[in-house]
């Protein structure tokens, strides 16, 4: 059932951070049910799933998920407001996950019976990565949602999404680091952000961009750090 589970995650991961452009999650936010892509976003997933699993004798199952999830992104939409829109993001994916879990379960409890074409500790390793990347940054974005950080940075000129790659690469190679072993090599990467920040920070000389940088830093690195844990625990079940 492992190897099920984890494939249905990672249609998730995927159709809900890669797959789901920002104009999408605004039309939907304005328009609720009236937006087309929400429907399109669902069957999506649904599309996602078939390919993932490739097993047509989950077709139930993943039609069912599918339907919980057209229901559990339209009560987001119709319930959420500007100041919950934070809380309903955690809760949404929460929804969503414990939906994946509840179905599979309760419709293939004693089928242990899966045609394995990747073994389960890849697929763990899979998922931990990709969640490291887009996942986590639209995590961090929404979590900082809460402060106007176009005005902390205003003046300070960067590349495009500079700021989300350089964070999704340092949580991959925090990611690495630690399944492999080499935890000094975290700190190294943490010294050497802290080296590099320290001149734009005393240029700066803004509180507040200070603790944003800081805080942000903490959350990149605390993310990775505990989905680092989280698989060199779980790998041994996978």
């Amino acid at each position: 059932m492992m190897i099920l589970l984890l494939k249905l995650i990672l249609a998730h991961l995927i159709g809900d951070f890669f797959l789901q452009p920002q104009k999408w999650v605004k039309d939907k936010e304005k328009k609720k049910l009236k937006s087309v892509w929400l429907y399109i976003h669902v069957i999506i997933h649904v599309a996602l799933m078939f390919l993932i699993v490739w097993d047509l004798s989950y077709t139930n199952l993943i039609l069912l998920i599918g339907a919980s999830h057209l229901v559990i992104d339209a009560l987001k939409l119709l319930l959420q407001k500007k100041k919950t829109k934070r809380l309903f993001f955690f809760t949404d994916q929460l929804f969503h996950l414990a939906s994946i879990f509840a179905l599979t379960i309760l419709l293939f409890e004693d089928d242990f019976a899966f045609t394995l074409t990747f073994s389960p500790k890849l697929l763990l390793l899979i998922i931990c990565a990709i969640f490291l990347t887009m996942p986590t940054s639209i995590i961090m974005k929404t979590i900082f949602s809460k402060w106007n950080i176009s005005k902390l940075t205003k003046g300070n000129e960067s590349l495009k999404d500079a700021g989300k790659y350089i964070g999704i690469l340092e949580r991959l190679l925090v990611f690495i680091f630690i399944i492999v072993g080499h935890w000094e090599a975290v700190g190294f990467l943490i010294t050497a952000k802290s080296v590099f920040r320290f001149g734009d920070l005393t240029a700066s000389k803004e509180r507040k961009l200070t603790e944003y940088i800081l805080i942000g830093t903490l959350i990149s690195f605390g993310i990775a750090i505990i989905t680092s844990l989280v698989y060199l625990n779980l790998q041994h079940y996978a």
